[in-house]
């Protein structure tokens, strides 16, 4: 046991790497960008004054966004989603796949669900022993289940979830911004020092470095931003769009599309005025989500699709 929770401790511990490695990057260009550049490279004290201000707002922007995506928990099931004490009891000294199934059909009849295994068995996590709602999915990293699940990103070390979506589409927003605002008020300065008009100081290291880490950055985030809208647009997350959720008609990718703009409120919320600020606003509660298909408050419909078809043989699936 000892050498297990070491084990767990250091990898806790190295997980935090990435995050060490960015929050350093974005020191340095701070001090880069205020001191060596604003402060002892640019000799207008009103382009100082302007470059300063908007880098401010998008620093503080990007850094609020960031923190929120780091430390805003994953959002786990609810306590109806595990099974009853004496379900769970007998689902663990079951042997048979079929039997199990039983047993978490029975459970589920009550529970707002609509999507199965690929199967069509009830999405059950032997790990976190609860039945997933739709679109909740296993992260062996967190070791836990989230809801809405999107992926695990090492370099907030946490899960992006129905909890953190949100601030991490801005995250990725607003590092674009600074990013780009960096490196197009950085480049009159870095062509002036690459051709020897300014004087050879240690600012012209840091000028010049500031510019190629910003542009290669800009370039690696803008792919990841695009795809992201892409999805938000879709109502998916990442891991709807590599393996379509399953319905009782079958598998659909566009099952949980609404339209773009409801879609696009499904994860900014209903108030526009505060989709641009890294709060929470996103629309329910992670557990039940409205389908293209499928009304949630279709009660008797609700109890249909989950009544297996008869004669249907079930397998376990930790989808």
């Amino acid at each position: 046991m000892a050498p297990t929770h070491v084990l767990r401790c250091c990898q806790r511990g190295l997980a935090w790497i990435p995050v060490i490695f960015i929050a350093l990057v974005v020191c340095w260009s701070y001090y880069a960008y205020v001191v060596e550049l604003c402060v002892l490279t640019i000799p207008s004290i009103g382009e100082k004054i302007v470059y300063l201000i908007f880098f401010h707002i998008s620093f503080i922007l990007f850094v609020w966004s960031y923190w929120q995506t780091i430390f805003t928990r994953p959002a786990n099931p609810s306590k109806e989603f595990c099974l009853p004490k004496a379900e769970k009891e007998r689902y663990e000294k079951e042997g048979r796949p079929e039997s199990q199934q039983e047993i978490l059909w029975r459970a589920a009849t009550s529970l707002p669900l609509y999507t199965r295994t690929g199967a069509g068995a009830i999405r059950y996590c032997d790990r976190c022993q609860v039945i997933k709602p739709d679109r909740c999915h296993h992260c062996s990293a967190c070791d836990m289940c989230v809801l809405k699940m999107d992926h695990h990103c090492p370099w907030v070390n946490n899960c992006v979830g129905f909890s953190n979506y949100k601030f991490f589409i801005l995250f990725l927003a607003y590092s674009l911004v600074y990013c780009l605002f960096i490196a197009a008020t950085v480049l009159q300065y870095f062509i002036k020092f690459w051709t020897n008009e300014l004087p050879d100081t240690h600012a012209k290291f840091h000028v010049l470095f500031l510019f190629f880490v910003a542009a290669m950055f800009c370039i690696s985030i803008l792919s990841l931003f695009s795809y992201h809208l892409w999805l938000v647009g879709k109502n998916r997350s990442t891991i709807e769009a590599f393996r379509a959720p399953v319905f009782r008609s079958g598998s659909d990718k566009n099952g949980f599309s609404l339209g773009y703009r409801k879609n696009m409120a499904q994860v900014f919320g209903d108030q526009k005025k505060y989709w641009l600020l890294p709060v929470f606003t996103s629309q329910g509660d992670g557990l039940t989500f409205p389908a293209r298909l499928v009304n949630p408050a279709d009660v008797e419909q609700a109890a249909v699709t989950l009544q297996p078809e008869p004669g249907k043989r079930w397998s376990i699936s930790a989808s």
